[in-house]
């Protein structure tokens, strides 16, 4: 998965005003204790950092 399409599932599952707010903000266990920003930042993959993302917010199997 590219930055590019974790971005647009991001603004599809949390809407385009609020995607960014929330990966900046919004701390993940899965991730480290890091949020979306930090860990992407850090060099985890976009797919793994989505993986954790998309159990975070409870999202529906074919969105995985």
């Amino acid at each position: 998965m590219r930055h590019t399409e974790f971005w647009a599932r991001m603004e599809h599952a949390l809407g385009p005003a609020y995607a960014r707010s929330w990966a900046e903000q919004h701390v993940l266990g899965a991730l480290g204790e890091r949020t979306v920003v930090e860990a992407l930042e850090a060099g985890e993959a976009p797919k793994t950092v989505w993986r954790a993302v998309w159990a975070e917010l409870g999202l529906p199997a074919r969105e995985r």
